[in-house]
């Protein structure tokens, strides 16, 4: 008897952008990474980079990013069609208003000041181009577009910084820069529906704010259900490293505190002291295979992690 072979039934992706041409002159991080997620569903991308820097290496990007993370810049880049114009020139400006005359979709990275000087102010551009929508990243929206300002910073204010330490990921770039791919979208859906183009600003303080919003409720601030309140959402030391547990919901909580051995189906014996202080003496005991085998068996939602 024949044996009959599956068919594959992972779904294809969804391709939303699929026939929509994006232009980017985007730098550094939140342009390039808003590119990447476009042209993921479908888009065809291209990029305008500058001339690179005369200290820069033979063939180095004009993009930053080429020089500090050349693996970054490629992963970031894939698919994309790039090309150099200085923007400041006669032959750079040709280069651009051709590629614009072809684009559904212009994204930026400059302060409005610089927009303006490129010839790019919203007023002129839409009148050249009509159905033409422009995605423009700033740093901070209205008045404060001109301010200068980085990932870090927009963190800090939104007390997303704590101590000396520098977070481990650039949040508001790539919180931005999903804001700006949702941004295409949204002016794409507008294109067809009115038939122009429309202007829309990303602010990477807005994302900053957005990502901070559970602190700003005070859900993660110490003490806080999810702030080391909660003795099952917590980071604890093990046997042999460090685990995150993450048994929040009440069975996920119950089967925990079954495991430690704890007899209670009071949730909110949780933030007491003494479950705080039995859940750490056991997984004192614990090295990280047991751990990883209790989570399976008993369905706990934990992560092991080295010392």
């Amino acid at each position: 008897m024949a044996t009959k072979i599956a068919a594959n039934t992972s779904p294809k992706p969804l391709l939303p952008l699929k026939g929509v041409r994006i232009l980017s002159l985007a730098l550094n991080l939140p342009g390039p990474a808003a590119l990447m997620r476009c042209q993921q569903m479908g888009a065809r991308c291209v990029k305008l980079e500058p001339p690179a820097h005369p200290s820069a290496p033979k063939g180095a990007s004009g993009d930053p990013m080429g020089l500090y993370n050349r693996g970054a810049y490629d992963t970031l880049h894939a698919g994309v069609q790039i090309a150099t114009a200085d923007l400041k020139s006669e032959k750079g400006q040709k280069a651009l208003h051709r590629e614009l005359a072809k684009a559904d979709v212009l994204l930026t990275s400059f302060r409005p000041s610089a927009l303006q000087k490129l010839g790019l102010d919203w007023k002129v551009l839409h009148k050249l181009y009509p159905t033409l929508s422009l995605v423009a990243i700033v740093g901070a929206p209205g008045a404060r577009g001109e301010e200068p300002g980085h990932d870090l910073t927009y963190l800090a204010e939104n007390n997303l910084v704590g101590g000396l330490e520098l977070p481990p990921t650039l949040y508001a770039d790539m919180g931005g820069s999903l804001m700006a791919s949702e941004a295409v979208l949204q002016a794409r859906l507008h294109q067809l529906q009115k038939g122009k183009g429309v202007r829309l600003d990303i602010a990477l303080s807005d994302a900053a704010a957005y990502l901070a919003l559970p602190r700003t409720w005070g859900l993660t601030k110490p003490g806080a259900a999810v702030g080391g309140g909660h003795a099952g959402y917590r980071v604890y030391p093990c046997k042999d490293g460090r685990v995150a547990v993450a048994a929040l919901e009440p069975h996920f909580a119950a089967s925990l505190a079954t495991a430690v051995g704890l007899k209670t189906s009071n949730i909110m014996a949780m933030f007491a002291p003494e479950t705080h202080a039995a859940i750490a003496a056991f997984l004192l005991t614990q090295t990280r295979a047991q751990l990883d085998k209790l989570a399976a068996d008993k369905d706990i939602p934990l992560h092991t992690l080295p010392a």
